[in-house]
């Protein structure tokens, strides 16, 4: 009997501590458009970090052309979103 009240015990303290952890960080709670949007821009670095690299070793004209055009195009939506 002991041993199910201590699970219980343990539990909730878990819990509170993992609520404390969100409360205490001293942030204040985001939106969910504000999560969406840095998610969004987040995602959008990371094809730029991509795309950036494809750049590098890119050896057609055409191709090249093509990359910058879509970096310039990440840029812009990134700039928007910030």
């Amino acid at each position: 009997m002991a041993r199910g009240w201590e699970s219980k015990d343990v539990e909730a303290q878990v819990v509170d501590s993992s609520e404390a952890k969100k409360f205490s960080s001293g942030h204040e709670q985001k939106t969910p458009e504000q999560q969406l949007r840095e998610q969004a821009v987040k995602d959008l670095q990371l094809s730029r970090i991509r795309i950036s690299h494809d750049l590098a070793s890119a050896t057609n004209a055409n191709h090249r052309k093509s990359l910058e055009a879509a970096l310039a195009h990440l840029d812009k939506k990134i700039s928007e979103l910030s």
